[in-house]
């Protein structure tokens, strides 16, 4: 019984996360996929594109962007290089944004726009140090919540600008490669559901992991 569980849990996680990209098509229907395609294909300048999306990942602190879905659209429309630009210095400024107020404006700025999160991070960051900036950098709603908590308890630039640089130019590295693969394939739209959804997954369930210990 040990050793069937021991195989079929792994095999039900890889079929759950095949399925990620096709369910909201079944849900939501043909019209759905041809809104987003039609989104995809919108008749921007590469130069406007470019500067469009460092604009939404900029405001990623203070709005609920998916920037996950947002690097993989780059990566598809603006290639591979173009996309890991634009997607490194959108997230980066938008964090940088967030660091920067939560340090001019307290605990009462970081607790509004990163809730409950907020508290929950406080013992990631003593258990892993600066190092949680890093692990959380992935994650959406944690990877701000983060970056408040740490800009209003004062960490210096010099400790936080550098991690948050390096994460950032890995994940978009990441989302800007598969969001160029599956481009060259006429999937993105697909590309760009999964690369929201499974993060969001993954962050959800660690923070019902975090309340389950709490």
């Amino acid at each position: 019984m040990n050793r069937t569980r021991a195989f079929l849990r792994p095999l039900l996680l890889i079929s759950l996360a095949l399925l990620v990209p096709v369910v909201p098509f079944l849900v939501l229907g043909d019209a759905f996929e041809a809104r987003l395609q039609n989104w995809v294909q919108q008749d921007w300048s590469q130069e406007g594109r470019f500067w469009l999306i460092v604009l939404v990942l900029s405001a990623d602190i203070v709005l609920p962007v998916p920037s996950s879905g947002v690097s993989t659209y780059a990566g598809g429309t603006l290639g591979l290089a173009g996309g890991t630009a634009a997607s490194w210095l959108g997230m980066t400024l938008g964090a940088t944004l967030g660091f920067a107020l939560a340090r001019a404006l307290g605990r009462p700025f970081a607790d509004r726009f990163g809730g409950k999160d907020v508290v929950r991070l406080q013992r990631v960051s003593a258990r892993y140090g600066d190092a949680a900036l890093v692990v959380t950098r992935a994650l959406p709603i944690l990877a701000e919540a983060c970056v408040l908590l740490v800009g209003a308890v004062r960490l210096p630039w010099r400790r936080f600008l550098p991690p948050v640089m390096i994460s950032n130019l890995a994940i978009s590295l990441t989302y800007a490669a598969f969001g160029a693969y599956f481009g060259e394939r006429d999937a993105l739209p697909a590309a760009i559901v999964a690369s929201v959804l499974l993060p969001l997954i993954v962050a959800i369930g660690v923070r019902h992991r975090w309340r389950s210990q709490a």
